[in-house]
C-alpha cells in the first residue's frame, strides 16, 4: 500500500528515532508498504519518520542512479544493486574527504541544494532478517545512507545548509509546511491542533 509521506514543518521529522526488534507490529507489512511508497515517489530512500513512525528504520535502493553516465563503470554496477533495509542502525565512523552533491528529499518536494558529506562511512544495521551487517560505503551509496541515517536522528538535510541558503529557501519550506505544493505523490501535511 502506498504510504502518504510526512511533509516538511511536521514534528515527526524531528524526532530521533528509537530501536525496534523482530516483534515491531506488522514489520513485514511496513517493509512492503515503505518499498512501494519510495518507488511509487520515485525516490532512493525512505525513512520510517517521513511515513509518520519515529523508529529506526530506513530503506535505501540507489538503482536509479546506476544509469548515470558520469560515474565510473565499477561505481553504476555497485549503485545498480544497492537495495538494503537498515533497522537500528549505528554510523561507525565517517570519514574522507567532504564533498557536495545535489540532495532533494521527499519529505521537502522542489527543494534541492549542494550538501556536504564525508565521502565514507562505515554503518553497523540489521537487515531485514534481523542478521547484523557493517558495511562500508562511498561515494553516492554512503551519502544515500548518510541522508537517510540523519532522518532517524531528527535531521533535515535544509539543517545543513548556510544560514544565507536558509533564507533563500525560506518561503519554498514556508509553502511546504502549509501545504501549498502539488507534488506528483501522496504527501501528509501537519495541522497543529487547535488550542
Amino acid at each position: 500500500m502506498i504510504l502518504p509521506i510526512i511533509a516538511y514543518g511536521d514534528p515527526v521529522l524531528r524526532k530521533v528515532g528509537v530501536e525496534i526488534d523482530k516483534d515491531y507490529p506488522n514489520l513485514e507489512e511496513l517493509l512492503i508498504n515503505m518499498r512501494e511508497t519510495m518507488d511509487n515517489a520515485h525516490g532512493v530512500g525512505l525513512a520510517a519518520p517521513q511515513i509518520g513512525k519515529a523508529i529506526r528504520l530506513f530503506l535505501v535502493d540507489t538503482s536509479p542512479f546506476a544509469e548515470d553516465e558520469d560515474l565510473e563503470k565499477e561505481e553504476q554496477k555497485f549503485l545498480a544493486g544497492f537495495d538494503r533495509v537498515f533497522i537500528n542502525p549505528k554510523i561507525l565512523d565517517e570519514t574522507g574527504d567532504e564533498w557536495a552533491f545535489n540532495e532533494g528529499c521527499l519529505s521537502i518536494p522542489e527543494v534541492r541544494e549542494d550538501v556536504f558529506r564525508n565521502d565514507t562511512v562505515t554503518i553497523e544495521y540489521l537487515d531485514a532478517n534481523f542478521e547484523k551487517q557493517t558495511e562500508t560505503l562511498t561515494g553516492i551509496a554512503a551519502r544515500v545512507v548518510q541522508h537517510e541515517y540523519d532522518h532517524i536522528e531528527g535531521i533535515l538535510f535544509t539543517d545543513k545548509l548556510s544560514s544565507l541558503k536558509k533564507r533563500l529557501i525560506k518561503k519554498k519550506l514556508d509553502n511546504i509546511s502549509k501545504g501549498k505544493i502539488s507534488p506528483n505523490y501522496r504527501m501528509k501535511f501537519y495541522k497543529p491542533k487547535k488550542k
